[in-house]
């Protein structure tokens, strides 16, 4: 695997870096400014900066197990994800906070199905309640996998209205939080509407 990686970054010096050579030299000397925190699953399948096909000091991007934001007045012994979100509003003053579940989510199974590991455990149990909301409506296997999936993405947004300092900056206009979801099967993007429900992106602008 070692190797694997330094091949990796040969490449990268070779192509990507040739390229933005000078992209990289502003950001290490100016420091960065996106205008978008992307909240998404540590999943080795969903990259999200191939998904928005974004450059370097595009997004802040922020990454866990099922993409979760627990709510901001629950005590947690990780409170990365809190700190996380403070640096992106209050700091780097992002104007869009965007969360996004995907497909075939291994956290989401873990949540339906269980799992063992002590970590792990805990950290899926900020899903219960829209687990149990899932499946008081019936829904098992295939179909509840998905429709957890994006009433994780739901829940999360309802969490993050819980920090005072991000409620603040979205009831002032400041700040625009967004929910989404990846089909890792057919690459197609889903954007959430103010109904909740799942709309999807065209392709093309045509």
């Amino acid at each position: 695997m070692p190797d694997k990686l330094i091949e990796g970054y040969r490449e990268f010096r070779l192509s990507d870096f040739e390229v933005q050579k000078d992209l990289y030299e502003t950001l290490g000397k100016g420091g960065q400014s996106p205008r978008v925190m992307l909240i998404s699953c540590s999943d080795s399948r969903v990259d999200p900066t191939d998904i928005f096909h974004a450059y370097p000091g595009e997004m802040f991007v922020l990454r866990n197990v099922a993409n979760i934001v627990p709510r901001g007045d629950v005590d947690t012994r990780t409170p990365s994800t809190a700190a996380a979100l403070e640096y992106a509003v209050n700091v780097l003053k992002v104007k869009v906070i965007l969360v996004m579940g995907h497909e075939s989510c291994g956290g989401i199974d873990a949540c339906l199905n269980g799992i063992e590991g002590r970590y792990v455990g805990d950290w899926i149990r900020h899903l219960t309640p829209a687990r149990d909301r899932i499946l008081a409506r019936g829904l098992t296997g295939k179909d509840a996998q998905t429709e957890l999936e994006l009433e994780g993405v739901r829940m999360s947004l309802q969490n993050l209205m819980s920090f005072d300092f991000i409620a603040e900056k979205v009831r002032d206009g400041e700040l625009i939080l967004q929910g989404a979801y990846f089909s890792i099967i057919s690459a197609k993007l889903l954007m959430m509407e103010q109904t909740g429900a799942f709309a999807e992106v065209p392709p093309s602008a045509d």
